[in-house]
């Protein structure tokens, strides 16, 4: 299925962008909006005086930076029972007490920034816990501002977390509990970067390994 045949994502609350379009992120209005209509200001302004070129040239780049930073590409969904939620890189692999098995993924300010279900199903809770901003592969993250996803699906209970990190100090969840979730649509935006962590139930071995890149829909994280 081409990317131009793919259905409406209602988790975006956007349509499929036509060829050539640069599709945006939900959330980002209160941080490129400002960026950008000052960029817009003082690049009029440099017809006055040239000495504007010196607030618009920085304020021009930060907006372009900002348009690549909140990019949403189309994404046709990969195979497996359970799919990475995040770009990134696969920070570390544990085993938890229970059972489970977390897989880290690192997201960086050079990644896409949106999260997607890495299963199809029924949004159980979203939780927001308040915490701290370590960077992310930081020890100490675990404690940080993060949004704890629960997931009814065909495996059972999965649990994803979006962690913020030192940049990225703002999660913005795009469902509520209650919802159906397709696997691989969008969930929500971790704004620049951070950390996602999904927990693979008990039996499921990973099909990653530290180090390796994820691309959010489409990279499988369980064994056949």
């Amino acid at each position: 299925m081409s990317n131009d045949s793919l259905p409406r994502d209602p988790g975006s609350g956007y349509a499929a962008s036509s060829r050539g379009r640069i599709r945006l992120a939900r959330g980002v209005s209160p941080w490129l909006a400002p960026a950008a209509a000052a960029a817009a200001v003082t690049t009029l302004l440099t017809r006055r005086s040239s000495r504007w070129a010196l607030a618009a040239v920085p304020l021009t780049a930060l907006t372009g930076g900002m348009l690549w930073f909140f990019r949403d590409p189309e994404r046709v969904p990969g195979e497996g029972r359970l799919i990475s939620p995040a770009d990134g890189v696969v920070q570390s692999i544990d085993p938890w007490p229970d059972g489970r098995t977390r897989v880290a993924i690192f997201m960086s300010p050079l990644n896409v920034h949106v999260n997607r279900a890495p299963a199809a199903g029924a949004v159980t809770s979203v939780e927001h816990v308040a915490g701290g901003f370590a960077p992310a592969f930081n020890k100490d993250s675990d404690k940080n501002e993060r949004v704890v996803w629960h997931f009814d699906t065909a495996l059972g209970d999965i649990e994803l977390v979006q962690i913020a990190g030192a940049v990225a100090r703002r999660i913005v969840p795009y469902l509520a509990a209650g919802a159906k979730v397709r696997q691989g649509e969008r969930i929500g935006l971790i704004r620049l970067g951070s950390r996602v962590d999904v927990y693979l139930p008990e039996g499921v071995a990973p099909a990653v390994t530290v180090g390796q890149r994820t691309t959010a829909g489409v990279t499988r994280l369980d064994h056949i």
